[in-house]
Parts: structure tokens; C-alpha cells; sequence
């Protein structure tokens, strides 16, 4: 009977989870959970005002229900605000996606002590503030000390009109992202490339395929994952730009470059209509939200077929 009581007692010990063991799952959770709620108040919060005419001019507020949105959705600023959005987002996204991806292939093919070199000196615009990015791009493009108004004068071109002018502004704002965030997207796809297995392509080299062909058979299908993260966090950061627009022009010439975020910020802070502003930046969350869910839906699935998970 002694030995049976001890063997039980034995076992019971070691059926005993410490708490430390018990208390490690939620450890773990709790930073993501607090971060959560975090973002979750002002969120709600945000709904919840969107619905007011809550001012920072009144010390009071009323519901208003959905008379915000319905005013902005049916306004012509929202309708402008949303196309310059949509075209900035395309414009600087597309040309960083493609400028990145052959900057990434050439350095990748050369791997000598140049293309070491390049990689180092294309991460200098990453380091470099929008805003600090802006305002030196301002000093170049100006008429009177600018070095690239000199340059285009050596060809009979004086007086570009750069950001002054309705025409040549989007362009303008549209450079200076691509001359500022080209390297995120090089460095993306230069890490994808260089994960990228041998063993094809040495297999189709011994087969005599052409260098189109192995781009486009071998190269493309596998590197679409990275291409995809690419797309998605630069498309993201271009919907809601704001440093680099307002730096530039404010919104200007008139209101040439007035997005949602630039919209918004003029709406509840200038204007001090926080309530009406709001739905500007709850339709946009909703836009991107819907994009950044296709995009990691088209992601997933590339990254099973480059795995050959599917077919």
C-alpha cells in the first residue's frame, strides 16, 4: 500500500504543469492582443465620429447619422480626390515596380565589385525623409539655382514648369516617389532572385534556353511571390501618401494634387470639420483593405505553384 501511495504521489507530481508553462501561451498573445486594442479604439472611435458633426471649433456634438457620408460620397471633391489618388497610386507604383525589377535583375546577372557597390550607393534614397526628399528635389527643379533646370537649358528647354503647373504637377510628385522608394522595390526583388534555385535554370542552360526564355518560364512564375510583397507594401504607402504631396505643393497648383489623405487633413484640421473628414479616411482604409486582400490572395497562390504545390 505504501509503494501504491508513493507511485501515485509520483504521478500526480508530474501531471503538475508549472505556471509558468501554463502562463506562456498568453505571454505570447498578449503584445498582439494590446497592439489590437490598440488600433481597434481609435478605430471604432473613428466610426463612432464619422456619424457626429463633431468640431474642434464646439465644445458639443450631435448624431448625425449617415449625412457625412452621403455628402461626400455624392461630392465632386471625393470623386476628384479618389481619381488623384488612384492615379498616383498607379503611376509611382507601376514605375517603381518596373524600374526596381530590372535594377535587381542587372545587379543580380553582374555580382562583381560594381554591382556590390550600386547596391549600397541605391539604398542612400530609403535613409533620406520624403519631406527632406521634397524640398532637396524643389532645390533642383528650381528655375533660377536648380541643377536640372541648367541641364535642360543646355537642350532649349527654360522654364519647365514642374510643380507650378496643373499639367506637369502629378508628374512632378510622381518622381520624386519613384527617386525615393525605387530601392524598396529593388531590394525586395533582389532578395527574391538570389533565393531563387539553381538547379533549373542550370537544367535549361544545358538545354540551350535562350535568356527570354528562362525569364519568362523559369525567372517570372518563381519570382511572382516577391513581386507580389513588392506590389503590395508600395501600393499600400502610395494610396495614402501625404509627406511627399504636401511637401511639394500642398495639394497644388489649386487643387491639382488633393488625394484622400491631403483631402482629409484639409477637411477636419484647416477646415476643423473633424466628423465630415473622417469618412475620406474610412473609405480609404476600406479601399486598401480590399486591393491588399487580392493582392495576398494572388501572392498565396503564386508561392504554392513556385513551390510546385499547384498546378
Amino acid at each position: 500500500m505504501k509503494e501504491q501511495n508513493k507511485n501515485s504521489a509520483a504521478a500526480s507530481e508530474l501531471n503538475v504543469v508549472p505556471f509558468k508553462t501554463k502562463a506562456l501561451p498568453y505571454m505570447i498573445v498578449a503584445p498582439a492582443l494590446i497592439i489590437t486594442i490598440g488600433i481597434m479604439i481609435p478605430f471604432v472611435m473613428a466610426i463612432y465620429y464619422s456619424l457626429t458633426n463633431f468640431s474642434f471649433r464646439m465644445p458639443t456634438y450631435s448624431f448625425v447619422g449617415l449625412r457625412n457620408w452621403t455628402q461626400i460620397l455624392a461630392s465632386k471633391e471625393f470623386l476628384k480626390a479618389t481619381w488623384v489618388t488612384i492615379k498616383y497610386a498607379f503611376f509611382s507604383t507601376a514605375i517603381e515596380m518596373g524600374l526596381g525589377m530590372g535594377v535587381a535583375i542587372i545587379l543580380n546577372n553582374l555580382n562583381n565589385r560594381f554591382s556590390k557597390i550600386m547596391r549600397v550607393a541605391l539604398i542612400f534614397p530609403l535613409m533620406v525623409a520624403p519631406v527632406t526628399a521634397t524640398i532637396i528635389w524643389q532645390l533642383m527643379l528650381n528655375n533660377s539655382v536648380g541643377i536640372i533646370e541648367k541641364f535642360l537649358n543646355i537642350f532649349g528647354i527654360v522654364g519647365f514648369p514642374w510643380a507650378a503647373s496643373p499639367k506637369t504637377a502629378l508628374m512632378t510628385a510622381v518622381m520624386i516617389d519613384v527617386w525615393v522608394n525605387t530601392s524598396f522595390c529593388m531590394l525586395l526583388v533582389l532578395a527574391g532572385l538570389q533565393s531563387l534555385p539553381k538547379s533549373p535554370f542550370e537544367s535549361a542552360k544545358i538545354d540551350g534556353g535562350s535568356t527570354m526564355f528562362n525569364f519568362r518560364n523559369l525567372t517570372l512564375p518563381m519570382l511572382k511571390p516577391s513581386l507580389y510583397i513588392a506590389l503590395l507594401f508600395r501600393l499600400m504607402a502610395a494610396l495614402q501618401e501625404y509627406a511627399v504631396i504636401f511637401a511639394l505643393t500642398k495639394g497644388g497648383p489649386g487643387d491639382t494634387l488633393m488625394n484622400l489623405s491631403l483631402t482629409a487633413y484639409q477637411t477636419g484640421f484647416q477646415f476643423q470639420k473633424f466628423g465630415y473628414a473622417l469618412p475620406y479616411i474610412l473609405v480609404l482604409w476600406v479601399f486598401i483593405n480590399i486591393i491588399a486582400k487580392q493582392i495576398v490572395k494572388r501572392q498565396r497562390a503564386a508561392q504554392k505553384q513556385a513551390a510546385g504545390l499547384e498546378e
